[in-house]
């Protein structure tokens, strides 16, 4: 892949890592912050369940960081871009989409349809 393309992807990738972290911050400070005490049941389950929602939220983004962490290692080693299974180039429209990815669209069709199958 040509090195104008691979800064374009770092940076590409450089923003969402910046933009994940921040709202990760945000909310440690929000949760640690908040020293709410309802004294009603139902209003302190809602709490509970919208903490639930966020932690579960960022957990996910927080496996999206280790993701777009690798990706950036990968420019850095010269295999990002590359299948991972068929050592195929990945089309550009695809790392446009999911800059993250390890697989060419024929090896994750592949794949998901044998997760379909097992």
């Amino acid at each position: 892949m040509e090195q104008e393309k691979l800064k374009e992807f770092r940076q590409i990738l450089q923003n969402q890592l910046d933009d994940l972290l921040r709202e990760a911050g945000k909310t440690v400070s929000e949760m640690t912050d908040e020293k709410t005490n309802f004294p009603d049941p139902t209003d302190r389950a809602s709490l509970e369940s919208d903490r639930n929602f966020e932690l579960r939220i960022r957990d996910r983004e927080r496996k999206l960081i280790l993701k777009i962490r690798e990706a950036i290692e990968r420019i850095e080693d010269g295999t990002f871009g590359v299948c991972e299974n068929c050592e195929e180039e990945i089309g550009e429209a695809r790392l446009r989409a999911r800059p993250v990815t390890t697989l060419c669209i024929d090896c994750k069709t592949e794949q998901e349809r044998q997760e379909k199958i097992g």
